[in-house]
């Protein structure tokens, strides 16, 4: 795994990463709960509103660790990581602990105070991993949300 490149996004890179992220949406079990496409990504990634690493063999991109940046009024600026997904082939090898450290370094760079993301409950393989990187797992707060389209 070593011969993996762990590197920052580009625009080229969107449609790669929008693949991995139809990938992930069915591993949660939810393929029709991805409604955007390709343009809103674009669109996203060009103003700003989210980045990503990406982790590439060869020139495929294999993995992602996609986030964007937000303010928590108790503690400041904060990563939030949206996406976090290796493709099954290449798990188990590294490869996830080297894309979760280069988020991490990410942070630092950006001057965040905390990363946050969410996980699955039934997610074992991914609560473990957390779990071994010393997060913090809240259980008591619970996720609300509006579609307003």
């Amino acid at each position: 795994m070593s011969d993996m490149l762990i590197r920052k996004a580009d625009k080229a890179d969107i449609q790669s990463i929008y693949g991995l992220v139809k990938e992930l949406a069915i591993f949660e079990k939810e393929p029709d709960a991805l409604t955007i496409g390709i343009i809103e990504y674009l669109e996203a990634f060009q103003e700003g509103l989210i980045d990503s690493i990406v982790a590439v063999n060869g020139k495929e991109i294999i993995g992602i660790a996609l986030f964007y940046m937000t303010f928590s009024t108790w503690k400041g600026k904060c990563l939030y990581l949206e996406d976090f997904y290796i493709k099954p082939e290449y798990r188990r090898e590294g490869l996830g602990q080297r894309l979760f450290d280069a988020l991490l370094e990410e942070a630092k760079v950006r001057k965040a105070t905390q990363v946050k993301w969410q996980v699955l409950d039934w997610n074992e393989t991914g609560l473990n991993f957390y779990y071994k990187n010393n997060a913090i797992i809240e259980k008591n707060w619970w996720n609300g949300k509006l579609y307003l389209t």
